[in-house]
């Protein structure tokens, strides 16, 4: 099994700065892609960035310029890095990775799996 524990939401006024964490564990076999969603009330789950494991990066529109996704292989970590952040960046974020992990000696399976969720709350 694969888990996902985000960190680093919080409350900060307009102009600010946050960096989430995702920490990823489990018996894995490869790694594909990481990416933060975000989704606020109302609206549809959206992906903000994702990276894969060769540096390859994209980004929503609306957060090219301020936000920067990385990862620290060594830890299995990956981070958002958010900056100038706006009243419309609030919402709940996600972590979601896919790639394959093993399930028996001699087998792998894809996954597709999600953290719990980070509240990040950008006051005018």
């Amino acid at each position: 099994q694969v888990q996902l524990v985000e960190s680093g939401g919080g409350l900060v006024q307009s102009g600010g700065s946050l960096r989430l964490d995702c920490v990823i564990s489990g018996d894995i076999s490869r790694l594909d892609a990481m990416s933060w969603f975000r989704q606020a009330p109302g609206m549809q789950r959206e992906r903000v960035a994702t990276i894969t494991t060769v540096g390859t990066t994209n980004y929503v529109d609306s957060v090219k310029g301020r936000f920067t996704i990385s990862r620290n292989s060594a830890e299995n970590t990956v981070y958002l890095q958010m900056n100038n952040l706006k009243p419309e960046d609030t919402a709940a974020y996600y972590c979601n990775v896919k790639g394959y992990r093993r399930y028996s000696i001699e087998g792998i399976v894809p996954f597709d799996s999600w953290g719990p969720g980070t509240q990040v709350t950008v006051s005018s």
